[in-house]
């Protein structure tokens, strides 16, 4: 039932029940349970209708207890516990209904944030667009305040960018000219022009609204074994209720044995705690695709990590910058990153990057002369440049070299630079892992993950030079995405698998885990569409308070589940053996619901341990 609805009905049993006591403590005692029926049929006819929709959805809950007790307290004449049945179980369906609200507040502020027209550049004027309008290459404007509407790179020199509603950032970030800007980034700087790089519908925004949407639409295990327990529990009460009856020969006690099990904490406590861990999930960036998946978080044995884009960094970077025949290292980077400016290679890109870090100035290339997947010559301030292969700068020497250089280590890449037909030198490239990863490992450790496991296509010399010194506990090389699939069954015969990967070979590994984590929203990518958890940033370390809220909200769901039914039961017990008048087994139960669900509510401030690196 809609919010609206359950707050006209509480409104209406209120009235209902202030009319009933207003008439009694009048003197009109007769009158008295007119008024108690004016709150209570409303409540119970929208009961029913919602018992009818359930029934048909081939879902049996304990509403029918609440409905139940409200029609035998009208029957044998407690029509005013009927009319505080009516108040506590409109109360409690409207307060759940505002708790999960209020859960899902961060999430419905990710969805109000998606901004519906564009400010676009187009032939020296500017123009307002829709977002569907707006195409890779296309320049847009962003204004102070405005909120990023699609993946692209910045344009102009600098911005400042708020992305907490994305990561839960507090600060603003800083991004020069080049680097990457997610959709739904606010301007938190001056206005600055975003090349798109993707369609609004293949953004990070566009991919998030999707997990968000059916995250909302996800029930847990715990809630799908509360339906269950529900027939079993609906049989217990009613057999504890007859018996009340048959013992005592008072139709009054089963009435308030049905009226203490009217509802139960089971059923509202569970889906308010996922809610609210959904919520705080995706406040620290972490946006998990329902309650199933979250519910599995917190229950993980085996962590299984991709290599390449995950553990590392997945781009390459230089490591080692050999110069040769007296040529300063920053010189031969600034002859290698001009003229690989004119190449959009990863690797010349992650050249240009690396100048760019050290503030080197960069001209304009000319005469540039490109051979895909050889290298690149040109001229680079009067100088003629190649760099590429070794082969290939090697057949553009003028000048042969004195003695053939040392063999790349394993797991680099060697690019070579010739100036002006002489080796000036070579730049050394590997990808290499992410900053703190030894640090995370510990990390999820200490969250008691027992097992963790490397899995990657790439060669085992690779994958062992990568990894050493790490704490695994198996490394796997050379896996197609086949026999990753094949890896992560294996493993599950230990208990639930993670897995974490980035890439479209990962897609199939993802599916078949418990939990799949892709690091990086991307809306088109595979491994965000195959798995279960997205990490709005490409931060590993993002994971670490997502598993802590994971195992925060099982605990939280799990003593409210204890507690609630233990004083339930307890109160039944009491109701049968007539030591509870139906008004009063109705006031302690819903006693008892409000308290499971304010305990619930707690996972909206579950606070990590462990803070996520700094983007």
């Amino acid at each position: 039932m809609r919010y609206g609805v359950n707050f006209a009905l509480l409104s209406i049993a209120l009235a209902g029940l202030g009319l009933g006591l207003g008439l009694r403590f009048a003197g009109q005692d007769s009158a008295a349970p007119v008024g108690y029926w004016v709150g209570v049929l409303p409540v119970l006819a929208a009961l029913m209708v919602e018992i009818a929709r359930s029934i048909r959805r081939g879902e049996v809950g304990l509403d029918i207890v609440a409905a139940l007790s409200m029609t035998a307290a009208l029957a044998f004449g407690e029509a005013l516990a009927a009319a505080v049945v009516a108040v506590m179980y409109s109360g409690g369906t409207f307060l759940e209904a505002f708790a999960e609200g209020r859960a899902r507040r961060e999430m419905r502020a990710l969805l109000s944030r998606v901004p519906r027209t564009a400010t676009r550049h187009r032939n020296g004027a500017l123009e307002e667009v829709p977002l569907d309008d707006i195409a890779p290459g296309d320049r847009l404007l962003i204004r102070r305040g405005d909120v990023a509407p699609v993946d692209g790179t910045l344009g102009s020199d600098t911005a400042l960018l708020d992305q907490s509603a994305l990561t839960g950032e507090s600060m603003p970030v800083r991004r020069d000219r080049g680097d990457e800007v997610m959709s739904g980034a606010t301007n938190a700087g001056e206005m600055f022009d975003l090349c798109a790089s993707r369609p609004a519908r293949e953004s990070t925004y566009a991919g998030i609204v999707r997990l968000v949407e059916d995250a909302q639409r996800s029930k847990a295990p715990m809630s799908r074994l509360a339906d269950r327990f529900s027939l079993l529990f609906l049989a217990a009460t009613l057999f504890l209720a007859g018996l009340a009856w048959w013992g005592a020969g008072d139709p009054i006690r089963a009435v308030a044995v049905l009226v203490v099990a009217t509802p139960c904490p089971l059923i509202l406590a569970v889906p308010v705690t996922w809610a609210a861990g959904l919520s705080r999930a995706a406040h620290f960036g972490v946006l998990i695709k329902g309650a199933r998946p979250l519910e599995s978080l917190a229950g993980i044995a085996t962590l299984v990590l991709d290599k390449t884009g995950t553990l590392t960094g997945g781009t390459p970077r230089i490591v080692t910058i050999e110069s040769f025949g007296g040529m300063a290292e920053d010189d031969l980077l600034h002859h290698a990153a001009a003229l690989d400016q004119a190449s959009k290679h990863p690797v010349a890109q992650a050249i240009v990057a690396a100048a760019q870090e050290r503030g080197l100035p960069l001209p304009a290339p000319e005469d540039v002369v490109d051979s895909p997947g050889e290298g690149v010559s040109g001229t680079v301030a009067g100088r003629s440049v190649s760099i590429g292969g070794t082969a290939y700068v090697t057949r553009r020497l003028t000048q042969a070299l004195d003695s053939p250089p040392a063999p790349p280590a394993v797991g680099t890449a060697v690019v070579a630079v010739a100036v002006d037909g002489r080796l000036a030198g070579r730049l050394v490239m590997a990808d290499t892992l992410r900053s703190g990863t030894a640090q995370f490992l510990a990390n999820i450790r200490r969250l008691g993950i027992p097992r963790i496991v490397l899995a990657t296509g790439d060669r085992r010399e690779v994958a062992r030079e990568i990894t050493e010194g790490l704490a695994l506990d198996a490394v796997h090389a050379e896996l197609t995405p086949d026999r990753k699939v094949l890896l992560i069954l294996t493993e599950r015969t230990r208990g639930p698998v993670m897995m974490v990967g980035d890439g479209v070979n990962d897609a199939p590994a993802l599916a078949a885990a418990d939990v799949g984590v892709a690091m990086g929203a991307r809306g088109a990518a595979a491994s965000a569409e195959a798995a279960d958890v997205v990490l709005l940033v490409d931060d590993l370390h993002r994971l670490v308070p997502g598993l802590e809220i994971a195992r925060g909200c099982r605990r939280i769901a799990l003593q409210s589940v204890a507690a609630g039914l233990g004083l339930s039961v307890a109160g039944m017990i009491a109701a049968a053996l007539g030591y509870l008048t139906p008004v009063q087994g109705a006031l302690l139960q819903e006693a008892i619901d409000v308290a499971v669900i304010l305990n619930a509510l707690r996972a909206l401030w579950i606070t990590p341990r462990t803070a996520p690196a700094p983007s």
